[in-house]
């Protein structure tokens, strides 16, 4: 099934990029480890395949699905979303621009920008995305290049208007990256809002089970499309054939089980917010969001991702992120099982004491797909712990 495809989401999830095995018939196309592919004569490539840092089948394919969800035309699949990140940016800019990102961005976005890629002459400047005014000064007081966004962003499920970005980004001859790991293709497409470039995790919601690392980039654009595959081709970041199958397996069902995540996370939120522990909910769903009128503008649904701060302070934070069973307490999110994160000293450690820094009484719940009944209860035990 080409990309440019009209067919809904969940038709082009399963089929994208996924035609039976032509000699065989199987329905699954074969896992392709080789990593290297013989040449009839030399230079006389076999349907272009040489090696396996230049092109796989299997990665091929997930990158025609990616493509065919975020209805762009070229998607590159890397090893992790920070190798994404990291070759598109060195595709892009070039000592001496400067990258205007959200202040709070995820934390390993912002060290990869400011302390690795800083040393190599890459200026950034964190800006309020919600605030156009701010984020055009900040756009024109360097050589902007890129305007980095996550919407929603990660952990305070922050939401920015993707067009209006769009247009303060372009007027000054800078692109927009959105970073739509939260959202995923099924509840956001940002490329359809004027963003110039999307990158995921797809360790998180695009894999979904919480068993393979991988990164993504996806474009329309041809010229740029070029820069970015030699980058990857060049510095060699590239998924593995495995890594590759787990993503698109987890790919083709990602549309049944954002549904399911954003049943839960729209009824943990509901319930957080009677709590009388709980200071406030950070969740795109709940009318009392500043920025929920505009999420139900670019967005399908709400998705699994809630934030809670607690009247208790980093206290009561910390006991409830150590006293659930339902929800683990481990890193990353966006699987099948639900996740207690505490971002101050876990996911955004690297941002302590900046303007990035998280809140000490807030914990970040990625919802799972499991019953929502059982995760209330779950949470409703550990709140009887806070000052027990």
């Amino acid at each position: 099934m080409p990309a440019n495809n009209n067919a809904g989401f969940n038709t082009r999830a399963v089929h994208a990029g996924q035609a039976f095995e032509p000699r065989t018939g199987a329905v699954v196309p074969p896992l392709h480890f080789s990593s290297t592919y013989a040449q009839d004569g030399i230079g006389n490539l076999r349907d272009g395949y040489e090696y396996g840092r230049g092109g796989n089948p299997t990665r091929d394919a997930l990158q025609e699905q990616l493509a065919a969800l975020e209805g762009g035309t070229h998607a590159y699949s890397f090893s992790s979303g920070l190798a994404a990140e990291d070759s598109l940016i060195r595709a892009i800019a070039r000592p001496g621009d400067h990258i205007v990102l959200g202040n709070d961005a995820y934390g390993g976005t912002y060290r990869l920008i400011n302390r690795v890629l800083g040393g190599w002459g890459i200026g950034n400047s964190p800006v309020d995305m919600s605030d156009l005014d701010a984020v055009a000064a900040a756009v024109a007081a360097n050589k902007t290049r890129i305007v980095w966004v996550e919407t929603p962003s990660n952990p305070m499920m922050k939401i920015t208007d993707i067009a209006a970005l769009a247009a303060v980004a372009h007027d000054a001859g800078a692109l927009l990256v959105v970073d739509n790991t939260f959202a995923s293709p099924y509840l956001q497409t940002p490329l359809a809002l004027g963003a110039d470039v999307v990158v995921h995790s797809t360790t998180k919601y695009i894999g979904g089970h919480s068993d393979v690392v991988g990164g993504a980039i996806v474009v329309k654009d041809a010229e740029l499309a070029e820069k970015i595959g030699f980058v990857q081709f060049a510095v060699g970041a590239v998924s593995g054939p495995m890594d590759a199958f787990l993503t698109t397996r987890g790919l083709k069902t990602l549309g049944v089980r954002m549904d399911r995540h954003s049943e839960n996370g729209q009824a943990v939120a509901e319930w957080l917010l009677q709590r009388p522990e709980v200071e406030a909910v950070l969740y795109p769903g709940l009318p009392s969001h500043p920025g929920h009128e505009l999420a139900k503008k670019q967005m399908k649904k709400f998705g699994g991702m809630v934030s809670v701060q607690f009247r208790g302070g980093e206290a009561a934070a910390r006991t409830v992120a150590e006293n659930t069973s339902v929800f683990t307490l481990a890193e990353s999110l966006g699987g099948i099982e639900s996740l207690m994160n505490y971002p101050s000293e876990m996911t955004h450690a690297s941002v302590k004491g900046t303007e990035l820094a998280v809140p000490v009484n807030l914990i970040r719940l990625s919802c799972g797909i499991e019953e929502a009944e059982d995760l209330i209860a779950d949470l409703e035990q550990a709140f009887t712990k806070i000052n027990s």
